[in-house]
């Protein structure tokens, strides 16, 4: 039995972890990184200059900006600095107008913005924006979660950020599984909120003309005939069709997971449209709901904030976990779930945020259910075959040290492409 300690503990970190977000979460990072630079500025600064860890700017190249019709970071930058809050934390570009839109584009024509990849850069996730004004400077520094604001640039000696890694609380499989088992249900009753949101972003995206329309051709006539109408069909429909439209550039907040809009999409959209064509009982759809963020959040406090490996991976694994328990699935079947999704998807490359990651989220949640099929059958993959395990938080820790170091060298090729285009 978990202890009410170590249960508030939990929830805390899912509060943390899981909350609202508009747009892809690099580029909005960098606009609450502007907005908080502007704010201490006081004004518009008539110059700035803006640092980003490879991985940053890897995200932040090809994706759309909210409210805009435009793509990359000098938008965001701009209208960050001009109608950014950065209360509004990963909601910052909420208040975009077009005449702010008219105004920033001017500003970046006037060549007042200019962005450096930080080779040195502290931590995988680290945002530098520096502001002049006159004689004056400011700047803000965001470095190791996407709305952290650290005092120096030193991320491993900042308090601020000490302070936060020490409330991190440490997972496994088991104690996730237990918690979601154990507390009581008003306790996580928010994680609702998960579902209804990118649920509710989805049925937007059907409405509208984005990406490359991966979520809407799903639901036409013509792709019922060969993928058929049933609840896999669904899942990719409407996983597809929210990551479709947050990808370029749509005015829509999903509720993200980890710092990432798609990996919320990916771990709470597939678990609602299971649920919802199957009926599931409200209790177990939100325990589901539960288990799949959590899942997701645990296995990125391995692998790192951002990294060479598609979040698709992470957040679908949680999702895998989810179907399997609202299937009836047992502790050890939810574990082969997840071995069989670690078994397939292992090794798919992040190559920044843009329309296409919506084809990447079809493989994932379509592997989920596969993953989740083949575990109520008691079928996992082996400790025999490739990474596995047999422990299976050690087979989590083989992907992760896979993603986060053995591929390091894949990102380093992947962004050298992506800027020599």
């Amino acid at each position: 039995m978990l202890s009410k300690e170590k249960r508030a503990q939990i929830i805390s970190l899912i509060r943390r972890e899981v909350v609202p977000a508009m747009g892809c979460t690099e580029p909005v990072a960098v606009a609450l990184c502007a907005a908080r630079m502007a704010e201490q500025l006081g004004a518009l600064p008539e110059k700035v200059e803006v640092e980003l860890s490879m991985n940053v700017l890897k995200n932040a190249m090809g994706v759309g900006i909210p409210g805009t019709g435009m793509i990359g970071l000098p938008i965001a930058i701009a209208l960050g600095m001009m109608v950014g809050k950065s209360a509004y934390m990963l909601e910052v570009l909420k208040e975009v107008t077009p005449e702010a839109v008219e105004r920033g584009k001017r500003y970046i024509d006037e060549g007042r913005i200019a962005i450096r990849l930080k080779e040195d850069a502290p931590d995988g996730l680290y945002i530098k924006v520096t502001g002049y004004l006159g004689e004056r400077s400011e700047r803000a520094v965001i470095c190791g979660a996407h709305t952290r604001f650290v005092e120096d640039e030193c991320c491993a000696t900042n308090v601020e950020a000490a302070n936060d890694d020490a409330e991190e609380v440490l997972l496994d499989l088991r104690t996730i599984y237990d918690f979601v088992m154990q507390v009581p249900l008003e306790d996580i009753a928010f994680i609702e909120e998960s579902g209804r949101m990118n649920m509710s972003a989805a049925e937007q995206a059907f409405k509208g003309s984005y990406g490359h329309h991966v979520g809407k051709m799903l639901k036409d006539e013509n792709a019922r005939s060969m993928v058929g109408d049933g609840t896999l069909a669904h899942i990719m429909a409407y996983t597809c069709s929210a990551c479709d439209a947050r990808m370029s550039g749509a005015s829509i907040s999903v509720m993200s997971n980890s710092g990432s809009g798609n990996q919320g999409i990916a771990a709470t959209v597939p678990v609602a449209v299971y649920a919802r064509d199957h009926q599931v009982e409200h209790e177990t759809y939100v325990r589901a709901l539960a288990l799949s963020n959590l899942t997701a959040i645990y296995i990125k406090q391995s692998l790192g904030r951002l990294s060479a490996l598609c979040g698709c991976i992470v957040a679908s694994t949680g999702a895998s976990c989810a179907i399997t328990y609202m299937m009836g699935g047992t502790y050890e079947q939810i574990g082969f779930a997840v071995k069989n999704m670690i078994a397939n998807l292992t090794g798919m490359i992040c190559d920044g945020a843009k329309p296409s990651c919506s084809l990447k989220l079809s493989s994932g949640v379509s592997t989920a259910m596969l993953s989740a099929m083949l575990a109520m059958q008691n079928a996992s993959v082996s400790c025999l075959e490739g990474i596995i395990d047999e422990d299976v938080d050690y087979s989590i820790r083989n992907l992760t040290c896979i993603g986060r170091e053995a591929m390091e060298e894949t990102n380093r090729m992947v962004v050298g492409i992506m800027t020599s285009k």
